[in-house]
């Protein structure tokens, strides 16, 4: 929430807020910092995807209630869908309950335990990351509910297809077909707003790839499409370039995100390796 250089707290129309609501929005930004320093400290390898409104839903919770079990469920089913690993799930869980516990400590700086962690909520946040895990295990879906656009698990098939063809010609994939990533840094973005920025690089992913090109969703912060090297892919990242700064521009706090990033990859020799590949570039 805004304020004034001088004065106390003011919402939109001037009119004085709730200081008691105004302190509780301090509280969540400064565990939300916090938890996130620490979760960096100790290991979380990829800092763009760890931010997610479950993240806040936990916060809330701590700060309003002082309980977070059900959040902590939520957050483990969330960070599985997200592709975070268990062990990485539970180290995170580590570096709250450390800047909690250890909150008196004088310069700022937590050691997370996973061992030292309450066993109910490592068992309530495993729980949560293992229901998503086994279900994709199951059913895995062809299409990313958020976005419309197709998951990873299309585009490895159709990278099979790809490698396949190409392997019958007496050629390499990278010949014929490059990747091309956009990926943007919502680690600075809180609540729903980065789910909305999703929806709208999705939309202008499919505004500018519409002659038959395989587009994907790659993680929660991350889309990418296999393109033809026609020639063409130089003209197309810059009609792209501008179709996302026309959406996420009508947004105040998507605007704050900065520039995606949109990268141009070459495929790998093999498709093993190009599904490696895909798990990389969806936590980058």
């Amino acid at each position: 929430m805004d304020v004034p250089a001088t004065g106390g707290p003011f919402g939109s129309s001037g009119a004085h807020l709730d200081p008691q609501r105004f302190e509780l929005d301090g509280s969540l930004r400064t565990l939300r910092a916090k938890w996130r320093s620490a979760s960096l400290a100790s290991g979380w390898r990829f800092p763009s995807d760890w931010a997610l409104p479950e993240v806040d839903a936990v916060c809330a919770a701590v700060v309003k209630d002082g309980s977070a079990e059900l959040a902590l469920s939520g957050l483990g089913r969330a960070r599985a869908a997200a592709g975070a690993g268990l062990s990485e799930t539970l180290n995170d869980l580590a570096a709250l309950h450390a800047v909690l516990a250890q909150a008196d400590s004088p310069d700022g700086f937590v050691i997370p335990d996973v061992d030292a962690t309450p066993a109910r909520l490592l068992r309530l946040t495993a729980l949560g990351w293992a229901d998503v895990a086994t279900d994709q295990l199951a059913n895995t879906e062809v299409t990313d509910p958020l976005t419309g656009l197709p998951t990873a698990a299309y585009l490895r098939t159709r990278l099979s297809e790809v490698y396949r063809l190409a392997l019958r010609e007496g050629r390499q994939a990278s010949e014929e077909h490059l990747l091309l990533v956009i990926a943007m840094d919502f680690s600075a973005t809180a609540g729903w707003s980065r789910l909305t920025g999703m929806i709208l690089v999705a939309e202008a992913v499919r505004a500018v790839f519409d002659g038959g090109e395989s587009v994907a969703t790659l993680g929660p912060s991350v889309a990418a499409a296999l393109v033809p090297r026609d020639g063409r892919i130089a003209s197309r990242g810059v009609l792209l370039r501008r179709a996302l700064h026309e959406r996420l521009s009508v947004d105040a706090q998507l605007r704050e995100v900065g520039q995606p990033r949109i990268s141009v990859v070459r495929l790998p020799a093999q498709h093993d390796a190009a599904c490696d590949l895909l798990v990389s570039l969806g936590r980058a």
